[in-house]
């Protein structure tokens, strides 16, 4: 069993909020954080085993879809997603996806 990362981009605080409340309560992951990648673009970052993070991250997504916009005019808050398997170390050592020990799941 591989451990994943799993990323979904929003557009906004409050949609990244829920986001990621949805996505830890899915499944067994752990949230690595958030990274605004420019303006009002943020992805939410989560760990753990294949199956869950696949789990959490289409969890996410559909919280995602199902937000709300201020008007029809408005573009959709949901902006892309990705899960990737088994990422190669060199990622942990380059991007913010590493787990720290601050973030051990309680319990």
């Amino acid at each position: 069993m591989g451990v994943a990362v799993g990323m979904v981009e929003v557009l906004g605080h409050p949609p990244a909020l829920s986001v990621a409340d949805v996505m830890v309560k899915a499944a067994n992951v752990t949230l690595v954080g958030y990274e605004k990648v420019s303006g009002a673009r943020l992805t939410i970052i989560v760990r753990g085993p294949v199956s869950e993070v696949k789990i959490a991250v289409a969890a996410g997504v559909e919280a995602a879809h199902k937000i709300a916009k201020l008007s029809d005019k408005d573009k959709s808050l949901f902006l892309s997603s990705t899960v990737i398997p088994r990422p190669h170390e060199n990622l942990d050592c380059v991007l913010p996806i590493h787990f720290r020990q601050a973030m051990e799941q309680l319990g």
